[in-house]
């Protein structure tokens, strides 16, 4: 069965499951009607179905490569992202200014999720480029704003994010990446960067690098990290490309998955490069990019999900052993369970989109701080989620899963690489039981609150439903309690994982139950909501267990009783 793009699903989460008309009433983003935001969904689906789906074979088999120092995308990308610049998709909620739409971050995360589930190699491409844009609207200078940001909105140039060194991977602080002083302003950048998504590609004609670099004399860690645009070909004076950088490709990375990325290994040899923000500021700039990025891959897992569900149905539609297997009880739990799953990430993420859109829109620190608090949670839960429900996908195929003709494994394969870039998902978790956690838990409980007023008001008419969900609520609140009165953070690290997922679980039943309320009977979304809530919300209670469950046991074992 083809892709089918799930307009309908978003459309009800935007209605029903969070509260996406509260983006539409305020003055900064009032021009997104629900007629723009049909049109807009309507548009994406159709080009990820007719433009993308057809691609995702192609790309994963024939991947990128690299060819007397240019890498080359697969038979057909250059044509597809054409048709993306050419539309108008490639940065939809960039500032009108510069040539965007200027829309909510929510429509592009739709856009995202789709293109995740057709071909998600290309599709880190956009996500890198909307990230740089991003970055530059915040913290560049006007010469800069103006030279790049048209060229990357209109897709006639793209961006990456270089961060990484071969000692420097999560400890950014320990890059050696060199910024020396020009005469003229600008700054040589020397230095070797790996894991560089999109470091080249023959689809558009620039790709220009953000970069982090160190200045002379600048302080040691993070606190001495600068910021730089390095394009491939520099631009001359009208802003249009020039000469060549001093940047070259040095090699390519075989990967697991996302054949259709390239992911470089990135030499500078004193390339020219221009300050973006301020000296030794450069970590807060990146930072703006990686936020943007990970909520973008969380939905890049729920991209794989979708794709990973659709698929197994329609096998298990037509698979016949001992009658069609879709029949067989453990074939519907494992659908179902894809299907429930799937739901809650997507929902996660469109409930962190639009509280991204409600800080942007009114600027309210309890906006700020409910985006903040959800953001860890879409990109690990969701990311995580992808790899599950395409493994279960695979399952659901049987042997046939495990060959890949059938293309079940490429969701698998591509989704793996999901819970580990953009910052891993257990630093995520360190990030939710730390950092999100400095205001003593006050956004966290405020969350609660809803949660547990929501399903109190609906008790009388769902009582099955809405009572566990209450008492999950409960029970993640004193766990909330307990972390926040830990002021060992070992404690708290220790159980950061199940403690994310947890929150997770909770986010779920009360989603669902949102679901399950608004269609007003006996339908498919509260036969959804029903398995959800009696058959998965219940781990909630473990993982707690296990969350509060302290260091001690973790660091028992010395290294020769683990190596016994």
């Amino acid at each position: 069965m083809p892709y089918r793009a799930p307009i309908t699903d978003f459309r009800f989460i935007f209605d029903h499951v969070s509260d996406f008309s509260q983006v539409q009433g305020t003055e900064r983003f009032g021009d997104a009607s629900d007629d723009m935001v049909d049109a807009i969904l309507e548009g994406a689906g159709r080009i990820c179905e007719e433009v993308l789906e057809p691609l995702r074979r192609t790309g994963d088999m024939q991947g990128a490569v690299l060819e007397n120092g240019v890498v080359r995308m697969p038979e057909g990308f250059k044509q597809a992202f054409g048709e993306l610049a050419e539309g108008g998709w490639i940065a939809l909620s960039a500032a009108q200014e510069y040539g965007g739409m200027g829309l909510p971050i929510t429509m592009t995360t739709a856009l995202n999720e789709m293109m995740a589930s057709t071909t998600m190699g290309l599709g880190l491409c956009t996500i890198l480029t909307q990230g740089q844009i991003e970055a530059l609207e915040h913290h560049a200078s006007d010469p800069i704003r103006e030279t790049y940001l048209p060229k990357l909105i209109s897709g006639e140039w793209t961006g990456t994010m270089n961060l990484t060194e071969p000692q420097a991977g999560s400890d950014v602080g320990a890059l050696k990446t060199r910024a020396e002083p020009n005469e003229d302003g600008s700054y040589a950048i020397t230095g070797q960067k790996i894991f560089i998504t999109f470091g080249d590609h023959d689809m558009a004609e620039n790709v220009c690098h953000l970069v982090l670099a160190r200045l002379p004399g600048a302080p040691g860690g993070t606190r001495g990290i600068s910021l730089f645009m390095v394009p491939k070909l520099i631009p001359d004076d009208a802003g249009n490309t020039g000469v060549a950088n001093a940047l070259k490709v040095v090699s390519l990375e075989e990967k697991m998955g996302i054949h259709s990325s390239p992911t470089a290994v990135m030499q500078y040899d004193g390339a020219t490069g221009w300050l973006v923000g301020e000296e030794n500021k450069g970590m807060a700039a990146m930072f703006t990019m990686m936020n943007n990025a990970r909520l973008a891959v969380g939905v890049q897992g729920v991209g794989c999900a979708e794709g990973a569900y659709q698929q197994s149905l329609a096998y298990a539609q037509e698979r016949e052993q001992m009658g069609r297997i879709i029949d067989h009880a453990d074939v519907r739990r494992m659908l179902l369970t894809m299907k429930a799953e799937t739901f809650v990430a997507r929902a996660i993420a469109v409930n962190c989109a639009v509280a991204i859109d409600m800080q942007t829109a009114t600027g309210e620190a309890e906006w700020k701080a409910r985006a903040a608090l959800l953001t860890p949670i879409a990109k690990a839960f969701a990311t995580d989620i992808g790899c599950e429900v395409a493994s279960i996908g695979i399952q659901v195929h049987g042997g046939m899963g495990f060959i890949e003709e059938t293309g079940a494994a490429q969701f698998l394969r591509d989704a793996r690489i999901t819970p580990i870039y953009e910052g891993t998902n257990g630093i995520q978790a360190a990030d939710l039981v730390g950092r999100k956690m400095m205001d003593g838990g006050e956004a966290a409980f405020r969350l609660l609150d809803e949660i547990e007023a929501h399903a109190e008001s609906v008790r009388s008419q769902m009582p099955e439903l809405a009572e566990p969900v209450w008492q999950a609520s409960e029970t993640l609140r004193e766990a909330v309690e307990w972390l926040v009165a830990q002021s060992d953070m070992p404690t708290r690290l220790a159980g950061s994982v199940p403690f994310l997922r947890a929150f997770a679980r909770v986010l779920g039943g009360h989603y669902h139950l949102r679901a399950a309320l608004a269609e007003q009977g006996e339908g498919a979304r509260t036969k959804l909501a029903r398995f959800y809530i009696m058959r998965l919300l219940p781990e909630h209670a473990a993982l707690l267990t296990h969350a509060m469950a302290g260091a001690g046991d973790l660091f028992a074992l010395d290294e020769d009783e683990m190596a016994a």
